[in-house]
């Protein structure tokens, strides 16, 4: 009977045996999917991490059975600011393509001195002098160059649609008109005007533009010259992105 119950002694004690070399694969096995899922966005945080992780399983600390909880792996947040900017990107390139297109028309019209383009933070501007649209003092575009605004009309077609404004900008002589009481009145009607010969495109959706005007008080040159006047004198088209800087969306009606 004693050597019997030996026996059974001695196979109670094998048979717990196996727990050591259980618990130094669990550790291994953390230790190997820190590795992995890491792998994909690698930071200097995730290196200390990973490194602390490791001296504890090489160096005999604690194993699987004693960790009192996972180790926190930080996240990549990136991937939202990621596609934001993507999209901005792409974005730009298409207004920079409208661009092409835009300056394709005025070369082979030969109007450079009438018009100009530029990519700004708030979009596409192309400018548009007085002289080629209205008479002085007057906001009637005038009737031969009604095609012009009508060929525009047709550039300014976008699926989906994007937010145009157009803007009147005059110089600083104060009008003497019986029409206008001010170049501020001067300066949005003919943004109107030019704004409804661009609409009655009737594959433009009218929801997209809007029309204003500055009279006098933003010139881009210095007002004691004809020149300089002459180049206060202008039709602003802004074509406005869909996506801004910040990756928010610009794709509603103004």
């Amino acid at each position: 009977m004693a050597k019997k119950h030996k026996k059974h002694q001695h196979e109670e004690e094998m048979s717990e045996s196996w727990l050591l070399p259980y618990a130094d694969i669990l550790t291994l096995l953390l230790a190997l999917f820190i590795v992995l899922f890491a792998s994909s966005t690698v930071d200097q945080e995730k290196l200390n991490q990973m490194s602390a992780v490791f001296n504890q399983v090489f160096d005999g600390g604690t194993g699987l059975m004693e960790q009192p909880s996972p180790m926190d792996v930080p996240r990549n947040n990136n991937s939202g600011d990621s596609n934001q900017s993507m999209a901005y990107i792409e974005d730009q390139q298409a207004l920079s393509e409208i661009q092409d297109s835009v300056d394709e028309y005025i070369a082979v019209n030969a109007l450079e001195k009438q018009f100009a383009t530029e990519l700004t933070s708030e979009g596409l501007l192309v400018t548009i002098r007085d002289s080629i649209l209205f008479d002085l003092g007057q906001a009637e575009v005038k009737q031969e160059y009604r095609q012009i605004a009508e060929d525009i009309s047709d550039l300014l077609v976008f699926d989906p649609p994007r937010n145009v404004v157009i803007t009147g900008h005059t110089d600083n002589i104060p009008i003497s008109s019986s029409i206008y009481a001010s170049n501020w009145e001067l300066s949005v009607m003919r943004s109107v005007n030019f704004l409804k010969i661009l609409v009655n495109n009737n594959t433009i959706d009218p929801l997209y533009f809007s029309a204003k005007g500055y009279g006098e008080f933003k010139p881009v040159a210095p007002n004691d010259t004809e020149e300089g006047r002459a180049k206060n004198r202008r039709v602003e088209v802004l074509i406005q992105p869909r996506v801004l800087e910040d990756g928010s969306l610009n794709d509603q009606p103004q």
